[in-house]
């Protein structure tokens, strides 16, 4: 798999029927390594070795109901009160964020409600605060230290 923009982690791989597979710490199963699969679990590492939160408020690739229409969400990471903290949308490598991924998690966070917002495609990183009474998000340098919630 290629390089990403993230620190080194290690990773639990399998092969089997010539498919290869990578461990989901949050799941706790194996999934199936695809490109966009490579940066979600980078960007889960990132977020528990470099951000120290707690691996109990992560989330990743539940169902969520958008205008009727089934969404799924990457990765959201909760606030010890049960509201959603940080929702994340990651993409393969190969593909460009456009107005229109920005566009997409604007429209996951209209249910969703997320204080924070990042989006990755592992090689380039986005991250943003909302501010719902202005209906806009600015952009950050960083996320947070969990600490600092």
């Amino acid at each position: 798999m290629q390089k990403l923009n993230f620190p080194s982690y290690s990773f639990r791989l399998k092969n089997s029927e010539n498919k290869v597979s990578i461990f989901d710490d949050i799941r706790k199963k194996f999934v199936i390594l695809t490109p966009e699969e490579w940066v979600r679990q980078h960007t889960v590492q990132y977020l528990l070795q470099e951000k120290n939160y707690p691996k109990s408020y992560l989330n990743v690739e539940k169902l969520i109901k958008i205008n009727d229409i089934n969404k799924r969400y990457d990765v959201v990471v909760f606030q010890p009160n049960g509201a959603i903290f940080l929702l994340i949308e990651c993409k393969a490598p190969d593909v460009t964020i456009t107005q229109n991924t920005f566009d997409q998690i604007a429209r996951y966070n209209l249910k969703l409600n997320a204080k924070y917002l990042m989006i990755t495609n592992g090689l380039n990183h986005y991250f943003c605060q909302m501010d719902f009474e202005k209906e806009q998000y600015n952009f950050l340098k960083e996320l947070p230290e969990f600490t600092n919630l």
